[in-house]
């Protein structure tokens, strides 16, 4: 079983590979997962290799994870222009924007804490891109964060605590009344 970071890396691969137009975004899972079948090669590409094994399960996580974030593209492409009129996805480098586009996914469909999909960002900029794009990727993402923080604060906030006198299995009347004990009787 590989790491979490093993199969976003994966997944920054594919949807990489989806941008450039590498392959085909007709059928973007089936394509993100071929896309991933040749994983002996990244060493010799001068790419770090996964910390673990692979296995299939974790090959259709980061195909899912790439055709998820490329479907939702438009949706980041916004947030990224909002943020950074004078850089537009056209004007980024492609693994930035691949890379942008899986953390805004993860942070705001809850699939990942949105503080971890930051930093796993910026670690995976280290990684694969230029010297300025940790902090050009942090810069956007801490700014997603304080929105989805935000947002995440107010939906808990009109979620009600729950009531322990309303739950049943914390009343000890019914506690003792269900333990079969019938020796008091």
């Amino acid at each position: 079983m590989s790491l979490p970071r093993d199969i976003r890396r994966l997944a920054l691969l594919a949807i990489y590979q989806l941008d450039s137009g590498s392959i085909s975004s007709d059928d973007a899972p089936a394509a993100a997962l071929g896309a991933l079948g040749d994983l002996e090669s990244l060493e010799s590409e001068g790419l770090p290799k996964p910390t673990g094994k692979l296995t299939d399960r974790d090959r259709q996580r980061a195909a899912k994870l790439a055709a998820s974030a490329w479907n939702d593209r438009k949706t980041a492409d916004a947030l990224v222009l909002e943020l950074a009129p004078d850089w537009p996805t056209g004007r980024q480098p492609i693994v930035d924007r691949s890379i942008l586009r899986i953390a805004i996914f993860e942070m705001t469909t809850g699939a990942t804490p949105p503080k971890a999909a930051v930093n796993e960002a910026v670690e995976l900029a280290k990684q694969f891109s230029t010297e300025k794009s940790p902090s050009f990727i942090n810069g956007i993402l801490g700014k997603i964060l304080k929105t989805v923080l935000a947002r995440q604060d107010a939906a808990a906030a009109q979620i009600p605590a729950p009531d322990p006198a309303a739950d049943p299995a914390t009343d000890p009347a019914e506690e003792h009344a269900g333990n079969g004990d019938e020796s008091d009787a």
